[in-house]
């Protein structure tokens, strides 16, 4: 790629940017827009729609950047959780990263590839039409003694990186640590779901959980819920809510007299009445519905079994139950917002078939990937693509064009094809057996994460090194030379990718582009009121990965083209300021994992150090520098030798709370007069949603009464 068409995208997605920003800073202040752009506060009652026109509305302020600045981690601990917290921390950590490689990369090691003239050398006076290849290492001259410079880069970041994230691990598990303190009693701290219950011939699950705790957890157990398959019911609860969303419509329209007599079915009927018929009908089946799940023993083998102390509560999760150690099966309960009851209506044989077909899914999600990485690879080539398509080849001449083409194009589909992505993995993780949606979002991160990994990187990288270059397999001793040159010189392809799926994406995220659009057609058409919407979360599962895929590129080709770590830095920059504001106004947790994300991240980023380090071990050794190659070997194992220790050391935090933090937080319990309403409440906690009592209303003119109404907790 010339350094033409890096100008070209750049140009482009800073032009996005600015355009983003601007329409940001005056639509958010526009009334009409608030369910967009803060819908949180509109929910918290922060903030309310005013009518009076204000001319200052039409002018676009900064004022937000200020107010997200200003944002403290406390602030944000209170008011998003310690999750958001740990997704702050995973921008911070990458930013002081590349800070850290940044001056060794620009202000030392790329004066020393300018300086080679293994390609060729830069011509200052025609700068844009430089291939970006001069500014690698693959323009250093082999056995230069200026590699050592590289070399000396290598370990140090290492170094750096490993203490940044030592310091994080403690850091977070300590945070993690004090969260729990800190918090009220919550349900999930006393409960277990048990599992692959055994029970005898003439019972129930119900009798087999209640008499096996009663014998072996006497003195500790409390109560227990067992589930039952309510697929039935939630079908028959959504559709009642949207026939009373259509109905409360109609019935809001000032024009509803022209809903009185209209043709349907044949005949004319009054569209309001006939609504309320059907409600009546489904409030008929869904109590008839509930009687029978409740009555007829409709029972999955498993149950939530709450205890009386958080510590009885750990020893039943991770003490074996049985002698047979495929029956009961106990892992800690999710918070009760946070269970995925769809899942309990799978058999063991679903579940296990499923996660079969899970993994052959992803399998072969990847290696369709694979068609669209080609056509961008093949893109950004135009010797290729004039090969390709013929036709073209007057078009391509075209300078314009070709910088369009070659430097924004393929980073822009590479990019709308990774947007079908996450949607893909959530569903895969949805049907593999996970018991919450904080499983299923960690689940989904994983598999977005290793998939950009594997598609982005390893296949852009060897797409173009070899899928492009037939020759290369015709002439097999060319392949390591080629190889040296083709590995680095991906990185152009990268910046472009950074600036496109970073500055871009990242400033589409403030905008809400497709919440936007679809408010705009949804206007017309309904009346939205400041109670009448949803307020969203954050995907951590589509963010996270994009962030770790980032932090790996910019640890991978630092030593190799540090001209991509400025665009980064920018990148993170947008991203710190932008998700401080999107936590403030748009997103409410939806769970809290108390920072369980930060194992994916201290993995991903063990895993990008040793791919750094078998790079520099291949280069060295194609730039004929033996020693440095025999010198790098010590520190991947240094590498995984330290990951080994954090996972000793930290790991087993993430995982469960320790006895000794248990008993000090039951035994400050002990003083607290409200345990005994807590633990009234506790009994109910984990009931499904679908069985819980319903209302239904004819009733007309009570439009703020909902017609499903929520149980009054106890």
């Amino acid at each position: 790629m010339l350094v033409s068409a890096l100008l070209t995208s750049l140009g482009i997605n800073s032009g996005l940017c600015l355009l983003f920003f601007t329409l940001y800073s005056i639509l958010r202040k526009q009334p009409i827009n608030y369910e967009v752009y803060i819908p949180r506060l509109l929910a918290e009652g922060s903030s309310r729609r005013r009518s009076r026109f204000n001319l200052e509305r039409l002018i676009p302020s900064p004022g937000w950047v200020r107010r997200a600045w200003k944002l403290t981690e406390d602030d944000l601990l209170e008011s998003s959780g310690l999750d958001a917290v740990v997704f702050m921390r995973i921008i911070t950590f990458s930013l002081k990263i590349f800070l850290f490689a940044g001056i060794i990369g620009i202000f030392v090691i790329l004066p020393v590839n300018c300086k080679g003239t293994e390609l060729h050398e830069i011509d200052f006076a025609d700068f844009s039409n430089n291939s970006l290849d001069v500014f690698t290492i693959s323009n250093v001259n082999s056995g230069s003694k200026w590699l050592w410079i590289h070399f000396s880069a290598v370990y140090l970041v290492t170094g750096f990186v490993c203490y940044l994230l030592y310091y994080e691990y403690s850091y977070i598990s300590s945070k993690r640590i004090a969260y729990f303190y800190s918090s009220k009693p919550q349900p999930h701290q006393f409960t277990i779901l048990v599992r692959s219950i055994p029970v005898p011939a003439g019972s129930t699950v119900c009798d087999s959980v209640e008499s096996f705790f009663k014998e072996y957890h006497p003195s500790t157990y409390l109560s227990h819920m067992v589930i039952r398959r309510t697929s039935k019911l939630r079908s028959l609860i959504n559709d009642a809510t949207k026939l009373y969303k259509r109905l409360s419509q109609l019935q809001s329209d000032p024009n509803q007299e022209k809903h009185k007599r209209v043709k349907l079915f044949g005949e004319k009927v009054d569209l309001v009445d006939h609504y309320e018929k059907q409600l009546e009908d489904i409030e008929e089946n869904l109590r008839m519905e509930q009687s029978e799940v409740s009555l007829d023993g409709d029972e999955v083998r498993a149950a939530f079994v709450s205890f009386k102390s958080r510590y009885g509560a750990a020893i039943a999760c991770h003490i074996q139950q049985s002698v047979n150690p495929t029956n009961w099966i106990a892992e800690q309960a999710p918070e009760p917002h946070d269970v995925y009851w769809p899942f309990f209506s799978s058999s063991f044989m679903r579940r296990w078939i499923s996660k079969l077909v899970v993994i052959v899914a992803c399998i072969l999600l990847t290696i369709l990937f694979i068609v669209p990485v080609v056509i961008v690879q093949g893109l950004t080539n135009l010797s290729q693509l004039e090969i390709w398509f013929p036709f073209l080849k007057s078009i391509l001449t075209i300078t314009f064009v070709s910088q369009v083409i070659t430097g924004y194009l393929p980073s822009l589909i590479l990019l709308l094809f990774l947007k079908i992505v996450p949607p893909i993995m959530v569903f895969l993780s949805s049907i593999q057996g996970y018991i919450s949606h904080s499983d299923i979002d960690k689940s989904a991160c994983n598999k977005v994460l290793w998939f950009t990994v594997w598609n982005i990187f390893f296949a852009t990288v060897f797409s173009g090194s070899i899928l492009y270059q037939i020759n290369i397999i015709l002439d097999p001793k060319s392949i390591p030379s080629r190889l040296a040159v083709a590995v680095p010189a991906q990185a152009s392809f990268f910046i472009a990718y950074v600036v496109t799926s970073g500055w871009t994406s990242t400033s589409s995220e403030l905008f809400r582009i497709i919440p936007f659009i679809c408010s705009m057609i949804r206007r017309p058409f309904s009346k939205t009121t400041d109670d009448d919407f949803e307020v969203p979360s954050i995907k951590y599962y589509s963010d996270i990965p994009r962030i770790l895929l980032f932090g790996l590129l910019g640890i991978t080709y630092f030593f190799l083209a540090p001209l991509i770590l400025p665009f980064l830095l920018i990148y993170l920059c947008l991203a710190y300021i932008i998700y401080r504001n999107q936590f403030i106004n748009v997103y409410e947790p939806k769970y809290e994992t108390a920072g369980k994300f930060w194992p994916i991240v201290h993995n991903s980023t063990i895993f990008s150090l040793v791919l750094m380090h078998a790079i520099a071990v291949g280069i060295f050794t194609l730039k004929k520098l033996s020693l440095a190659s025999t010198l790098i070997f010590p520190l991947p194992v240094l590498t995984l030798l330290f990951n080994e220790y954090c996972r000793k050391r930290f790991l087993p935090n993430f995982i469960a709370y320790s006895a000794e933090v248990l008993i000090k937080k039951d035994r400050a319990d002990e003083n607290d007069a409200t345990m005994g309403e807590f633990f009234d409440e506790l009994t109910t906690a984990y009931q499904d949603p679908a069985l819980k009592p319903v209302r239904y209303t004819s009733n007309g003119d009570n439009l703020n009464s909902p017609l499903i109404s929520s149980p009054e907790r106890r």
